[in-house]
């Protein structure tokens, strides 16, 4: 069927172009306009017309998000803004908002099959996880070796095994250290048993990255998430990178100074200045917004040290091979001093970065909040006025702290397009989407300006997957699948062997016990998996 959106402001940050005209779709594609009439019209007079969103860092799915549902099933009641809801909702509330990729970012491999499962089941969207390394054993071993060719390999076949779009590393032999009794673990304290540092494994991962040819750089939660001065641990991440790329997840939780009367402050004015003065990093957010949540990470030392701020006063905190994982609820609250700072401080980092192709909207759903504060948050970078009016409600003595009462800027409609289209699928190396030039799979937002930002971005007026319209200012028309994204990288089969045997020796089962078949997760007679080109 051809169709055609009739009439709207088309922004495409990938091509340059933002006039008014109209776009033409058929077969799942958007084409150039052709010499027939259309089939079907949607008129978007007055609206503005991006490619489908595209989120790279929100917790939906896998063993850590299904422990927080049964610690906490009064956050998912029917699903409708739960900070955990369910797999229908998931897909629908993103949806609506004009979101049509999303990716779960850790996902050990020895819980990939069920994850894969769960994403699966999650209509409207298409979804990716990364696959987590660097606190297991055999990574750990091959990099003391110094066997990087062999780390590579490994790298590649847990991927494809997995079905990960791009690895991830946690706090990167910080819940090795945890298992041997350790409470702090930085960036060059020595991992027990092995030798190492965080710094190697992460240098050897980005290795890794770089020689599997992945489009996404090492995706890394760094050490000290949450604490005073933490900003430091950033900043020496970012020079112990070496110019080489990374990704920073999350990076509010670690722009934290330690001035001022209750030894806690923001100094993302100072991170933002290290990251604008460094191509090679790109980072995402990590939002607080206020309200209920809960924190679900694989950093298990730092979930360990925050159980006692739980709220409710319940949690679970869960060793394993690899990483373990810690479920701790939370309440953001716009009068505690604490959280006031960290609100401000993301906004900061979002206000002070220049370049929107290498910073990106998240809010580590749920951790700073769930994924349905969006909206808020769009317009709270769009809008001055409206940021300072909810500034305004804050602890004086916690902007005190912060330079968020003094910034200007606005994002325009091209810098919200960049950040969360175009340049998500170019840090994710997705590129069939993210813009709107012919060839494009068909992934459409269309939103109709109003005074309330935020109720225009949580229900679109349309939103299109694969050309096809599924949902209309929030309401489904078409409850239609999307597909898994993955990288297969090749790898030197000499690998197979030694994982199997590690794992008969350590585990009693054959390493394929844990890989994810085809058939897991087919669906529609449609192939399992759709395979993300590496560089060459």
């Amino acid at each position: 069927m051809l169709t055609r959106i009739v009439g709207g402001r088309l922004i495409d940050p990938t091509t340059g172009r933002d006039e008014i005209g109209d776009l033409w779709i058929e077969d799942g594609r958007i084409i150039a306009p052709p010499a027939r009439a259309a089939d079907r019209e949607y008129d978007a007079h007055g609206a503005i017309v991006l490619a489908g969103a595209i989120d790279i860092h929100s917790h939906i799915a896998g063993a850590n998000v299904n422990t927080a549902r049964l610690l906490l099933p009064e956050l998912h009641d029917g699903g409708m803004f739960g900070a955990v809801p369910p797999g229908e909702w998931i897909g629908r509330l993103f949806a609506a908002m004009g979101y049509t990729t999303v990716v779960e970012p850790a996902i050990s491999p020895h819980v990939a099959l069920q994850a894969q499962r769960e994403l699966a089941a999650i209509p409207f969207i298409d979804k990716a996880i990364l696959s987590v390394l660097g606190n297991d054993d055999f990574t750990l071993r091959l990099i003391r070796a110094g066997e990087n060719s062999a780390l590579a390999d490994y790298a590649a076949r847990t991927l494809g095994a997995a079905g990960g779009l791009g690895l991830k590393a946690i706090n990167p032999g910080g819940a090795v250290a945890f298992r041997e009794n350790a409470r702090s673990f930085s960036l060059d304290d020595e991992v027990p048993g092995f030798g190492l540092s965080s710094r190697a494994i992460m240098r050897a991962l980005q290795g890794a990255v770089a020689a599997l040819g992945i489009a996404h750089p090492l995706h890394l939660h760094a050490n000290n998430l949450g604490l005073p001065g933490n900003v430091e641990t950033a900043l020496a991440t970012i020079a112990a990178a070496e110019g080489e790329r990374l990704h920073l997840a999350h990076l509010q939780f670690y722009a934290y100074g330690a001035e001022g009367p209750r030894k806690f402050s923001s100094a993302a004015a100072r991170l933002a200045e290290a990251v604008n003065a460094a191509p090679n990093i790109s980072v995402d957010v990590g939002q607080v917004m206020f309200g209920q949540t809960v924190t679900i990470s694989s950093d298990v030392l730092r979930q360990f040290g925050a159980r006692s701020q739980a709220s409710p006063r319940k949690f679970a905190i869960t060793e394993a091979e690899g990483n373990g994982g810690g479920i701790v609820p939370y309440r953001y609250r716009r009068k505690n001093f604490f959280n006031a700072v960290q609100f401000a401080a993301g906004l900061e980092l979002f206000l002070l970065i220049h370049d929107p192709w290498r910073i990106f909207f998240t809010t580590d759903h749920p951790n700073g909040a769930p994924f349905t504060a969006y909206p808020d948050l769009f317009a709270l970078l769009m809008d001055r006025d409206l940021r300072a009016r909810w500034i305004a409600e804050l602890p004086e003595d916690a902007i005190a702290m912060t330079t968020i009462a003094s910034i200007t800027r606005e994002y325009d409609w091209r810098e919200i397009a960049i950040m969360t289209r175009a340049a998500p699928a170019r840090l994710l190396g997705l590129r069939d989407r993210g813009h709107l030039a012919p060839g494009a799979r068909a992934d459409i937002a269309v939103y109709r300006p109003q005074a309330d930002r935020a109720a225009m971005f949580r229900n679109a007026e349309l939103v299109f997957k694969d050309g096809r319209l599924i949902l209309r200012r929030g309401e489904v028309v078409e409850r239609h699948f999307g597909r898994a994204l993955r990288v297969a990288p090749g790898f030197n089969r000499a690998i197979e062997p030694r994982l199997a045997a590690y794992y008969e020796d350590v585990f009693g089962v054959p390493v394929h016990a844990f890989d994810v078949p085809e058939a897991a997760i087919i669906r529609a007679n449609r192939p399992a998996f759709e395979n993300v080109p590496c560089r060459t």
